[in-house]
């Protein structure tokens, strides 16, 4: 007997249907939640079905559904049961076969047990709970970025109906200090009226670290630009309210950004694979931290054509009869983060490290990539293409570091 248990996933519970053998259903489906009474059922019907087998545990399918299906994995994995994650993809092009169209929770739960016998399919193989604590803590720094560029568009907009002149007195708009000065003055008005010795004073409270000389010039282009400001009397106090409540805002998420990318930093620290991965020149600290994460342990792909499949950088097929696509997009469909890591890393590689151009020479961070890069670009390839075949090429030199745990310099 090859018995199998097919799990349809859904938010706080799971729809169940038990094979003995291929076209052997087991009883009729019913659905578990996901609560410890819940999970305790399933697992009083795993042993029920292992019984049924003559003492052979089924294995479990399931898609692969974001955090719905941690809690069933979780279980699984305490139980020391076996399952196998199925990417939806695969399982939709499964059900797509059938000429009736049914799509209900007990049916899916039926089609995963059927595509078990169906295709070929590992068992999942699970990450180090470092790397996906690791994992964690990038996707959580991503969205936090993702955010606060929000919030930083509707500062802007803000601040260009109230101080847009106060944009050119400090560096970086969105340095603490800059964000402390503008939360205090954030009018034309409450520049003006403050003496000048009183400004240079509070700016120099703010960044201790600079000297006195270095106030004393922020003070002046302040008031310059106080001076220049066309709301030089302003109308509105609610945009000065949601202007100090932005800035706030802000400056918020980036002593929460500071404390991930700490954490980040800390835990990525104690792992060979990050150091390894930053031996590629273009790859600093977060790109490498994502990427390891994003990949997970390097033994579950057994050839760098599954990695870069999975990074949905492969190209895409498309033949038909006497017809056959010359023009093929990637596929897309594998990790989005991972695919975006790359992408940047292969941009920073390419790029002229020299900040001042002296002579037409390109001197790039990465060499090797860049040499690549331009052979692609005398083939007559259009920017996308040739970078997305650096990000396949840098993803295969990944594959072939991390599996003989050398650094970069060793092999190119």
């Amino acid at each position: 007997m090859n018995p199998v248990i097919g799990l349809d996933v859904s938010k706080g519970e799971s729809q169940v249907q038990a094979f003995l053998d291929k076209g052997k259903p087991y009883r009729k489906s019913f659905s578990v939640k996901h609560t410890l009474d819940g999970l305790d059922s399933l697992l009083v019907f795993l042993e029920e079905v292992t019984k049924a087998s003559d003492g052979m545990k089924p294995s479990v399918i399931l898609e692969s559904t974001g955090p719905y299906h941690s809690p069933v994995v979780q279980f699984l994995d305490e139980q020391d049961y076996v399952y196998i994650m199925v990417n939806p993809l695969v399982s939709h092009r499964s059900r797509s076969t059938n000429l009736r169209k049914v799509k209900t929770d007990p049916v899916d739960a039926y089609q995963l047990c059927e595509l078990f016998y169906k295709e070929e399919l590992e068992p999942h193989r699970k990450r180090g709970i470092q790397l996906l604590n690791l994992r964690n803590l990038t996707r959580q720094q991503e969205a936090i970025v993702s955010v606060s560029s929000q919030t930083k568009l509707q500062l802007q907009t803000l601040l260009d109906q109230v101080f847009p002149e106060y944009r050119g007195v400090f560096g970086d708009l969105y340095s603490r200090v800059s964000l402390n000065v503008l939360n205090t003055f954030p009018t034309s008005e409450s520049v003006l009226k403050i003496p000048k010795s009183e400004l240079i004073n509070i700016i120099s409270s703010l960044c201790k670290s600079r000297s006195n000389q270095w106030a004393e010039e922020k003070v002046e282009k302040l008031i310059e630009a106080a001076d220049r400001n066309p709301f030089q009397h302003n109308m509105y106090d609610s945009h000065i309210f949601n202007l100090k409540i932005l800035i706030n805002i802000v400056l918020q998420y980036e002593e929460h950004l500071s404390k991930l990318a700490a954490e980040i930093d800390a835990l990525a620290e104690e792992m060979e694979e990050y150091k390894i991965i930053q031996s590629i020149p273009g790859i600093g600290e977060k790109i490498a931290a994502t990427i390891i994460s994003e990949i997970g342990e390097i033994e579950r792909f057994n050839h760098p054509k599954k990695l870069v499949a999975f990074a949905g950088i492969d190209p895409s097929v498309y033949s038909s009869g006497r017809f056959t696509a010359t023009q093929n997009k990637i596929t897309k469909r594998g990790s989005s983060r991972l695919r975006r890591s790359l992408y940047m890393a292969v941009r920073c590689g390419i790029r002229d490290t020299r900040k001042q151009k002296t002579t037409d020479e390109i001197i790039a961070r990465n060499k090797k990539l860049r040499e690549f890069y331009d052979k692609k670009r005398d083939e007559g390839k259009p920017f996308r293409v040739a970078v997305i075949a650096c990000v396949n090429k840098l993803l295969h030199w990944i594959y072939a570091l991390l599996k003989s745990k050398t650094a970069f310099q060793d092999i190119a």
